[in-house]
């Protein structure tokens, strides 16, 4: 995976740097000082000779020429919908503009709340560019504003944010928390593969992350307290108290317990099946207010997994509790995390009927025992197929299985435990 720098340390340390593909959204606090954040990524695209297509629907040309006076070159183009938007082409944003069109990139929406037009402009701009841009999207709040419609905002997101990501570029969303309902927060969030969220208490900012798609650091997911430097750096401090929750795994054990699909729970709250799946699997952190819905609809009370007092059965995971662990699917098996720790992991799996799975569940970079607890399985090495049956412990420690194969009529399970 390239990994492109924020242009704060302290940001890609903690984040695992920024991926090519990454929409990060910026869910942001009044006074957070979040235009830093911007400034920086800008200043280090700069520096790697990236074209950068700033959409401007928050401020007018002049405040970003003077803004950006370091980085303004003939790879900064600028789109401007605040103008003729949030500006309503008042005299004093027009002034000297046909001068400062002559010297500077730049693409005057005429009107910015057709969003077609927008589209348009930035495929415009790109066909000029001989590779793909970095962009920055100064305010998504600004562009809702304009077009006064959340579903059309929503729409426009829909199409940008899955295109960028197949272009592999990076674009950086601003958004202002208060100014949008938590359904399209989430359905935001949903979409996009990076959201980070600045937040002030009292006199001090903090910085945490509420997704991070393929990312396994998890610690981002804690607050971060950030300070801004009399030289305009950012330096970002060790973690606010806070506890490991792990929020997502307990509510998933708790739905399934309770026999409610996630499209139940998530019609019971008013947020989407897939907001619910991305939660349970701990890509996501939902908000308060989410997080209290979703304790009323599934009967609990919060504190029920807020408190993190350990039980003296926390060792022993039930048979009917397996399937609430994370999982995920290879072909149509599905891979259950149940165990983890620093000298082996615990895995276990569900083949069903008259399924095979090309190559092997896992990367291999360790010895495995594998058990099969159900069911009957066919495994490949060097070309020749070898049945396992109920009771057999298969034990992988150089050679790698080439194909399973479940060609009984029942489901077949395994446990596996791969030794780090």
């Amino acid at each position: 995976m390239q990994k492109v720098s924020s242009g704060i340390s302290g940001l890609d340390n903690l984040i695992d740097y920024i991926y090519l593909g990454d929409n990060v959204v910026w869910e942001v606090d009044a006074g957070t000082s979040y235009e830093i954040f911007i400034r920086k990524f800008i200043e280090s695209s700069v520096k790697e000779r990236k074209d950068i297509i700033y959409i401007s629907f928050n401020k007018s040309v002049p405040t970003l020429l003077k803004e950006f006076s370091n980085f303004i070159n003939e790879k900064f183009h600028i789109i401007d919908g605040f103008t003729s938007g949030k500006g309503k082409n008042d005299a004093t944003f027009l002034r000297n503009y046909e001068e400062i069109i002559n010297k500077v990139s730049i693409t005057k929406l005429s009107n910015p709340s057709n969003l077609d037009e927008l589209i348009e402009a930035i495929a415009i701009v790109e066909n000029k560019l001989k590779s793909y841009p970095v962009y920055i999207f100064d305010s998504l709040t600004g562009i809702q504003n304009v077009v006064k419609d959340e579903d059309q905002t929503y729409s426009f997101f829909t199409y940008m944010c899955p295109r960028l990501f197949d272009l592999e570029s990076i674009a950086y969303w601003i958004l202002e928390k208060d100014a949008h309902s938590q359904k399209f927060k989430a359905n935001i969030r949903h979409i996009t593969q990076v959201v980070l969220e600045l937040y002030r208490r009292k006199d001090s900012f903090f910085i945490k992350a509420l997704k991070l798609s393929r990312r396994k650091h998890r610690e981002a997911f804690k607050p971060h307290m950030y300070e801004i430097t009399s030289n305009e750096e950012i330096e970002i401090k060790s973690t606010e108290p806070s506890l490991n929750l792990d929020l997502g795994s307990k509510l998933k054990k708790i739905r399934i317990l309770k026999n409610m699909s996630q499209k139940e729970l998530a019609e019971k709250v008013n947020l989407t099946a897939g907001f619910i799946s991305q939660m349970e699997n701990n890509q996501i952190v939902p908000s308060l207010t989410s997080f209290l819905q979703i304790c009323e609809a599934l009967g609990i009370k919060p504190s029920e997994i807020l408190d993190e007092k350990e039980k003296e059965e926390d060792f022993i995971i039930r048979k009917e509790e397996i399937k609430s662990k994370v999982s995920y699917k290879i072909s149509n098996a599905e891979i259950f995390n149940l165990l983890s720790d620093s000298n082996f992991k615990v895995f276990f799996i569900v083949v069903p009927p008259n399924e095979s799975v090309k190559g092997h569940f896992f990367v291999r970079k360790s010895p495995e025992l594998i058990f099969v607890t159900k069911g009957e399985l066919s495994v490949s090495f060097k070309g020749a197929f070898h049945t396992l049956r109920e009771g057999d412990i298969l034990y992988i420690k150089n050679s790698i299985p080439e194909e399973w194969i479940n060609k009984g009529g029942d489901i077949a399970e395994i446990l596996v435990v791969s030794l780090m």
